[in-house]
């Protein structure tokens, strides 16, 4: 009997859980490692930050739903990784493995910046939890007539779509409470232009995310570093096509949204003190074509803790989003890879590293289709339409649905590609 333990229960762990038990059945034993007790369906962190969700809405109890599908769960922070004895350790308890998958998610580097952060003058959109603060800060805004509002990504910073979407949901609600005009927003950024999304844009992503910005009022700022975050203020550097600074500006602000940087969990990163193959400088998991680390067989990751290069270089540091439909292609790549390991063969499951965005815009919505992320590509495909609404807020239902029942069924494959009309995309 093998036992395979994964250090996560987000978007990628929590699917894994349940397809590698499916996979290999009652013979082996799975065990989840989670710091937090519950799953909570991160894409929706948007909407909760605005009032159009509560924690409730998009979060599930992990234990029952792990415990009828007879997969163990142990809720603590995993504090140590020892690869050489196939150990974790979850403060004083031990946990041996056969099989180790690290689906810890990212460590938010707020740290780097001055100011940066919920426990300093910016809100988050990053974790369930910080969407709560933002809420309840969003309430507190609003009610006092709202302001300034600079939203966007600090240098380093590699999903951005979260950002794109929450300054148009922003835009939304304040228009539908009717105070949009007292609230200038600023949307700032490390991307070389607007619709850069990491990617060197997906189609015509620049014209699409522009001219949304325009008919919305939302101003940019592109190639530029955040410097500090202030109570009433974001001071920013732009910067010219080298990365020098140009100029540093001032920006006023009441209400302040950057998405930080990434790194890896501390408990990932140290194990650069056993082999500096496992990570790289930032404490992301380094892998093969197999999800597999270069160092030790047995253990494999998927998620936004995997070391992915940018897609290109640009001024100022961007790096590259690992979306749902890329993560969603690991975790059946992993899958069948430790099945094939514990038959006795060699992994041959390599994922697909392509990028499937769908961002809402409060009224309206987008998709970004790049296969593969690095261009030339076979497909590049952005659409913006009321679909896209729609699309989002259907595949947040078929999601969390999942997650409670148990359900491996790869939803991107199985609903998104379906539910655009784009059908054909998924065989390239």
């Amino acid at each position: 009997m093998a036992h395979v333990v994964v250090i996560g229960a987000s978007t990628g762990g929590l699917p894994f859980a349940y397809d590698i038990k499916k996979t290999l059945g009652k013979n082996h034993k799975i065990t989840v490692i989670s710091n937090n007790p519950n799953f909570n369906f991160i894409p929706s962190n948007p909407w909760l930050a605005v009032g159009w969700r509560s924690e409730d809405d998009i979060s599930i109890e992990l234990e029952p739903r792990l415990k009828r599908k007879e997969i163990n769960l142990i809720i603590g922070e995993a504090t140590e990784i020892k690869p050489n004895e196939n150990q974790v350790m979850v403060g004083d308890k031990v946990v041996d493995y056969d099989y180790l998958v690290l689906a810890t998610g990212p460590k938010l580097a707020f740290d780097e910046i001055e100011g940066l952060g919920p426990e300093e003058h910016s809100v988050s959109i990053c974790t369930t939890a910080h969407a709560e603060i933002a809420r309840q800060e969003w309430e507190d805004f609003c009610a006092n007539g709202g302001g300034p509002i600079v939203v966007g990504a600090a240098q380093g910073a590699s999903c951005f779509g979260p950002a794109y979407e929450f300054a148009t949901i922003m835009d939304t609600d304040l228009k539908k409470r009717g105070i949009r005009d007292k609230c200038p927003i600023t949307f700032v950024t490390p991307e070389p232009y607007i619709g850069h999304l990491g990617l060197g844009g997906v189609g015509d992503s620049r014209g699409l995310l522009e001219s949304e910005f325009r008919h919305r009022h939302i101003k940019w700022h592109t190639n530029s570093k955040v410097d500090k975050v202030e109570a009433d203020k974001v001071i920013v550097s732009e910067c010219d096509e080298n990365g020098e600074v140009l100029k540093t500006i001032e920006i006023a602000s009441k209400h302040t949204m950057l998405l930080p940087a990434f790194k890896g969990v501390d408990t990932v990163a140290n194990l650069a003190n056993v082999d500096a193959g496992f990570v790289n400088p930032r404490g992301f998991v380094m892998v093969n074509d197999y999800q597999q680390s270069p160092v030790k067989d047995n253990i494999f990751s998927v998620g936004v803790n995997i070391a992915i290069p940018p897609v290109e270089v640009t001024p100022v540091m961007c790096g590259t989003p690992k979306t749902g439909y890329m993560i969603e292609s690991m975790v059946t790549a992993v899958v069948h890879n430790i099945e094939d390991m514990i038959n006795g063969k060699a992994p041959s499951n390599i994922p697909t590293w392509n990028a499937v965005c769908i961002a809402d815009m409060g009224d309206t919505g987008a998709a970004f289709i790049a296969m593969p992320q690095i261009p030339p590509r076979n497909v590049t495909w952005a659409k913006k339409g009321k679909m896209m609404h729609l699309a989002k807020i259907a595949f947040e239902k078929f999601f969390i649905r999942n997650m409670k029942t148990g359900n491996p069924e790869p939803a991107y494959q199985k609903y998104i590609f379906k539910i655009l009309g784009i059908e054909r995309l998924k065989k390239k």
